[in-house]
């Protein structure tokens, strides 16, 4: 992390090694300008790293598609599919290793189409699509498909606003 600072940045095109990130065009960016850039802090859980390279996987992988123009602000964060084995269908949600196969539900692949913007500390949850032209607001965490031109701003509350709108559960 020597030499960061906030106007540095990484053009995607000339950084991603892993095969399972497709990158269209020669203009999306990564502000990476606090943490060790975009394949080691922004992509999670996805098979092709460093350290999985090398690796055959147990089940199909899941592609993250970004495309031209796309602009991801600093210490954002996308989720991939590699960790799908902790099953809130199943009695537990600790991923037994004898059934881990079994356990794997993948969320499908992500796309982050032309001209997007994600911005700093967002979270894209798998599987998701970011429609052309999204804009996804920092600290939003994404769940669900963000239309084309679609804009996603989340509204943080207070802990105790939050506390407010629970209704006490019932006894019985």
């Amino acid at each position: 992390m020597n030499n960061k600072h906030w106007t540095r940045f990484e053009l995607l095109h000339q950084t991603v090694k892993n095969k399972n990130i497709h990158i269209k065009g020669t203009h999306s960016y990564y502000s990476d300008a606090y943490d060790d850039g975009f394949e080691s802090s922004v992509v999670r859980y996805l098979h092709g790293d460093e350290v999985t390279k090398d690796r055959q996987p147990r089940w199909a992988v899941d592609q993250l598609y970004i495309g031209d123009y796309v602009c991801i602000g600093a210490e954002a964060v996308i989720l991939m599919g590699g960790n799908h084995t902790h099953r809130a269908d199943w009695f537990s949600l600790y991923p037994f290793m004898d059934v881990i196969d079994e356990a794997y539900q993948s969320k499908g692949d992500t796309h982050i189409q032309d001209g997007a913007w994600i911005g700093m500390r967002a979270m894209i949850m798998p599987g998701i699509t970011l429609g052309e032209g999204a804009v996804v607001a920092a600290n939003s965490v994404v769940t669900k498909d963000v239309p084309h031109t679609g804009l996603l701003v989340v509204i943080q509350r207070s802990l105790s606003s939050i506390v407010s709108m629970i209704k006490p559960l019932s006894v019985f």
